[in-house]
């Protein structure tokens, strides 16, 4: 296992667990976190001689899962202890032989929360005599959602076992989870922020579109050939794309998410650790807990939420105090990220701007303050463009609608007042002659004439409905009448 010393994490884990104390214990990716725990509790195991699963260890991806469930082979070849993985995404018969092993048992189940809690749900599984849990990545599992899942596991644990949360930071949502299921524990923190010495950071400045033809020039001119790289992305959905683009650029490489089924991951994982193929184009599965040796480059493709990440990924080179190169692309819209990471590792990086001696255009000046209060994916300053034209758009619609003539206001088009809030005079209706009574011009029956009368004979008032009838059934665009001289009978029907 090339074990010859111990790192400080297991020099000061490894007594406390052997002393049966329940720990919480935070060190960075790389500083042998497994082997802290793994190593005290197989020698506790092989000594006990336990005829049931005395040890559940939670993590948060299937890669890890697997991961320990080698090292438990490696360490426990001469111990006698055996183990099983339980994860999801694989074939339909994974959970068939999942099953059999938990209905069976093993010395140490190793799991990822989701995948357990289904198994649990149908009844075959049984962890009432639980010696020792483990929850390793605790932070990972936090932020991927399994607090709930990881809380109803706890509670079909016995009360009475020794509990070790391991994590690579230590924020106050880990303190606070770790209240409710840790008894007294012993406290374990070591320095997070700290990047290797050895690691060449490298930031540059660079638009989306600017970051393929900028890394393909990189890789070209990299002082250090490029051996094997892992090229982080926090989107997924990116992956394939990113692959695609570096094949046309000529650079063999393969992608690896969630979105790939177990088998084809462990496929990629093993054919990139063979050194058969120099890039892999990763999420952020792979920055925690995963032991890829010899990494001669690190990518940041974009730049992770948190400052923390960033040193993890950029952890997976110059391991064992080896060299290596990390470029981190910084477009527009991650400023204010980088002034995060900054603070973390307490050291203010160059950011290179090469972009347009290159040939590509112009890349983003570091303007933190100007986009701090965005923390979207920049485009290069055409999302904000379009914003502003769609802004200014709006704008001229409303003061286009704001000069629109009032509906109670028949103006005639182009006649429109120079005082917009000022109402046009009314024009005055000219005087028409009131034809005698009988007359056939005026178009008025007797029985017309008589369903009027009456209503002003009773002392209604008759203005109402005159001049609901006027614009009923007068001529489009024709004024009113309403001189004196008008007559009731005449004046209402017209």
């Amino acid at each position: 296992m090339n074990y010859l010393q111990a790192t400080p994490i297991q020099e000061m884990a490894i007594p406390k667990i052997l002393a049966g104390q329940d720990l919480i214990a935070s060190a960075q990716t790389g500083t042998g976190k497994t082997a802290a725990y793994l190593i005290p509790l197989l020698d506790r195991i092989s000594h006990a001689e336990h005829d049931h699963t005395s040890t559940l260890i939670l993590v948060p991806t299937r890669e890890l899962a697997k991961q320990i469930d080698e090292q438990v082979e490696g360490f426990g070849y001469f111990v006698q202890v055996n183990s099983t993985a339980i994860y999801g995404g694989g074939k339909g018969d994974d959970w068939d032989k999942q099953r059999k092993a938990l209905e069976t048992g093993a010395d140490i189940i190793i799991a990822t929360p989701g995948r357990l809690i289904a198994h649990m749900q149908l009844g075959y599984v049984s962890f009432d005599k639980i010696d020792y849990l483990v929850l390793d990545e605790a932070d990972k599992m936090l932020d991927m959602g399994f607090s709930d899942d990881i809380l109803n596991i706890v509670n079909k644990l016995p009360t009475k076992r020794q509990t070790l949360l391991f994590s690579a930071t230590m924020p106050n949502k880990i303190r606070e989870f770790s209240q409710r299921i840790l008894k007294d524990p012993e406290e374990i923190r070591l320095a997070v922020s700290k990047p290797a010495a050895g690691i060449d950071q490298q930031f540059y400045m660079a638009y989306d579109n600017q970051k393929l033809p900028l890394l393909a020039h990189l890789i070209k001119n990299s002082v250090t050939p490029v051996q094997s790289m892992v090229l982080f992305t926090s989107r997924k959905s990116e992956v394939n794309g990113i692959v695609r683009a570096l094949s046309k650029l000529g650079y063999e490489s393969r992608g690896i998410s969630s979105d790939l089924d177990q088998d084809e991951r462990e496929i990629v994982l093993r054919d990139f650790k063979n050194k058969a193929f120099p890039i892999l184009v990763a999420t952020d599965v792979l920055s925690r807990g995963i032991d890829i040796d010899n990494l001669t480059h690190v990518v940041n493709y974009d730049i992770p939420r948190d400052a923390e990440d960033y040193v993890h990924r950029i952890g997976r080179t110059a391991r064992a105090a080896t060299t290596g190169t990390a470029i981190t692309f910084i477009s527009d819209q991650e400023q204010k990220r980088i002034v995060s990471i900054e603070k973390l590792i307490e050291r203010e990086v160059e950011k290179r701007s090469i972009t347009e001696e290159l040939g590509m255009g112009k890349s983003p000046l570091f303007e933190p303050r100007r986009f701090g209060g965005r923390d979207h994916r920049g485009d290069g300053g055409r999302g904000s463009s379009r914003n502003n034209k769609s802004g200014r758009k709006n704008n001229h619609a409303r003061s286009r609608d704001a000069q629109q003539p009032s509906e109670a206001i028949a103006t005639p088009v182009g006649d429109q007042p120079a005082d917009k809030t000022a109402k046009p005079p009314r024009r005055k209706p000219k005087p028409r002659p009131v034809a005698p009574a009988g007359d056939p011009s005026t178009n008025l029956s007797a029985e017309a004439t008589e369903s009027v009368s009456p209503v002003v004979a009773e002392g209604q008032a008759a203005d109402k409905p005159k001049r609901r009838k006027k614009r009923r059934r007068g001529p489009k665009g024709e004024k009113p009448e309403g001189t004196a001289q008008s007559t009731a009978p005449v004046s209402t029907v017209e």
